[in-house]
């Protein structure tokens, strides 16, 4: 997908929500869609944990988007997503997706779609930041389908 970057951004650190969604909204108010649903994920301060931190597999994260595009344009819609990388403390955002659709319905079904196979499918490893290390957070992540040894 040539615009990609237009749609998928990954940011160092925590997200500036504020600036990220005004600028969806800025840019997309106009195009007729009837729908701008954004859903931020807020890193929760639970487990004594001091935040999380992200490592990407950016050219599968890249064709995982890019099938998403897809799917989003055969309903006259579009996908934004912005990620950050590396560290993210409690209480700021790593994960802001949104829907941009001329109906509300189609709009609300992706935006949930989405977030919820992002979470089962993107290439995003998570690890829990103690003590000021990185703890690989094995038991809240999923296996990617396809990885891991061939048998």
């Amino acid at each position: 997908m040539e615009n990609r970057k237009e749609f998928l951004e990954l940011f160092d650190g925590s997200l500036p929500v504020e600036q990220i969604t005004n600028k969806w909204y800025e840019k997309y108010k106009n195009s007729n869609f009837g729908a701008i649903i954004t859903f931020v994920g807020v890193v929760r301060d639970e487990n004594q944990i001091e935040g999380l931190s992200f490592d990407i597999y950016e050219p599968i994260l890249n064709n995982w988007f890019d099938k998403w595009q897809e799917k989003a344009k055969e309903k006259n819609a579009i996908v934004l997503m912005a990620h950050s990388r590396g560290n993210v403390f409690n209480h700021e955002s790593s994960y802001i997706a949104a829907v941009c659709s001329p109906k509300r319905r189609v709009a609300l079904e992706l935006i949930d779609e989405f977030v919820e196979d992002f979470k089962a499918q993107a290439p995003i490893w998570k690890y829990d930041i103690i003590n000021g290390q990185r703890v690989y957070a094995k038991d809240r992540s999923t296996a990617i389908k396809g990885a891991g040894l061939l048998s």
